[in-house]
């Protein structure tokens, strides 16, 4: 899974503050109103094929980028007083009352240009209230990686104002039977760029990325001597597109979940006898055991600081989520409610722990405080809801839902709303598992 290293840009203002002008990871309160008016070039490129096709890219890209995010209402370009012949990108080209005047928050201006073979990006964010510029940079990039620029640029507005990583290259995993088996896929955060990984021909299942983003870890089911059945776990190198085994130790190797170093994989093991959860070192794949009980221990999920598992366990009767440390110690029960709990998914900002629960015989998701405190249900009557996973800003959780009858995924806002269906024709598809986001970009300060 490479990223155009192509791409690079120059930083040619820095940003403003670090003043946070949109908060993301809770409940919606209202849209900031944005103008992205049509971007500029020389107007000896304004016949070049090539401008006027990436030009139309880039713009339709930034914009349904923004939009996927629901913390904007993009202004009509009906509503433009500016004239944009007479105007630039640039502090002092423009008035900041052409756009205060209708209503205007946030103005993006940009400009594209052609040095040779290469395109030459210039996006300006600005603060139309406080009139002043959040950021300008300057991007450098092939024609064929329009794409990868525009989506680079839409980061970037994204994080000047809401201080989280952009989205807008990531890539989500998950499985799915599309071919009769199930197999894993890897698409982009909205559901395009659709890439079928695994051809094992069996079940492959439980996809988890590693921190960099350049591997996956997932099971498979196998067959051994005398048709015993057996669930080995599996890495995908996609820098290389090879396979290697990680562990085929008798019984399950399921559920894996990288450390946030990488250097780990916490992951339900039953060759001891009793499924229990496991730390599995990358380098000599030797596992330790974390936990132990008469009940059956799965779906570990690291903190974001890497110092405590999350996990589910029956050792109550009923499975319910707790939390342990490293060594053992601190083993705190989470979740009292419901008969099931399942898949619990700490965010990246520690601040929530999302899980799906069998509740009204049906499961949904919910959200709930790392303590097991204030529960929230976001999905109802729906169909079964599960899988949550949150996004790497924690602003979304994606999940698999049954709900039009058969299994597709999901992607929805922090507080349950904006629900947007990603997958379509792939048969059924879970265990959807979101990517960090991807360093693609390299600054350089004149």
């Amino acid at each position: 899974m490479s990223i155009l290293a192509a791409l690079m840009f120059i930083s040619t203002a820095s940003y403003a503050d670090e003043k946070l002008y949109i908060a993301v990871g809770t409940a919606r309160t209202k849209k900031s109103i944005l103008a992205l008016p049509e971007i500029k070039n020389n107007l000896a490129l304004q016949s070049n094929v090539s401008i006027i096709q990436a030009k139309q890219t880039i713009h339709k890209i930034i914009t349904l980028d923004l939009d996927f995010m629901d913390l904007f209402r993009f202004l009509s370009s009906a509503a433009f007083i500016e004239d944009p012949k007479n105007t630039g990108i640039v502090l002092d080209s423009f008035k900041f009352s052409d756009w205060s005047s209708v209503g205007t928050e946030f103005l993006i201006k940009t400009e594209l240009n052609l040095d040779g073979n290469t395109l030459v990006f210039q996006g300006h964010l600005y603060d139309v209230l406080g009139q002043k510029q959040i950021f300008a940079k300057k991007y450098l990039a092939g024609l064929s990686d329009v794409k990868t620029l525009a989506h680079s640029f839409a980061n970037d507005i994204i994080f000047s104002l809401t201080g989280k990583p952009g989205i807008f290259l990531t890539k989500i995993a998950m499985s799915c039977d599309l071919t009769g088996k199930k197999e894993i896929y890897v698409m982009d955060f909205d559901g395009g760029g659709i890439k079928q990984i695994t051809e094992h021909r069996s079940i492959a299942i439980a996809p988890a990325w590693s921190p960099d983003g350049t591997k996956i870890a997932y099971s498979l089911f196998t067959k051994r001597k005398n048709n015993i059945k057996n669930i080995d776990l599996y890495e995908y190198d996609f820098p290389t597109s090879t396979i290697r085994l990680l562990s085929n130790r008798k019984g399950i190797n399921s559920g894996a979940a990288y450390s946030p170093d990488g250097k780990k994989i916490a992951i339900t093991m039953s060759f001891l006898g009793n499924p229990e959860v496991f730390s599995l070192d990358l380098t000599t794949l030797n596992a330790t055991r974390l936990t132990s009980s008469f009940g059956v221990d799965v779906d570990p999920s690291w903190s974001p600081d890497g110092k405590t598992l999350i996990f589910v366990s029956s050792r109550t009767g009923m499975s319910m989520i707790y939390s342990i440390a490293l060594d053992g110690s601190r083993l705190q029960r989470l979740t009292y409610a419901g008969r099931y709990n399942a898949t619990p998914h700490w965010s990246p900002q520690n601040n929530k722990i999302a899980f799906a629960g069998w509740i009204d015989n049906i499961f949904d998701v919910f959200i709930m405080n790392p303590d097991g405190t204030h529960i929230e249900r976001l999905t109802k009557n729906q169909g079964n809801n599960e899988d949550p996973y949150f996004s790497p800003d924690g602003n979304f959780v994606i999940f698999s839902s049954n709900r039009t009858g058969t299994q597709n995924i999901y992607v929805m806002n922090i507080d349950g709303t904006f629900v947007k269906r990603l997958t379509y024709g792939l048969g059924n598809c879970v265990t959807p598992k979101w990517s960090v986001s991807p360093n693609v970009v390299q600054a350089i300060t004149p």
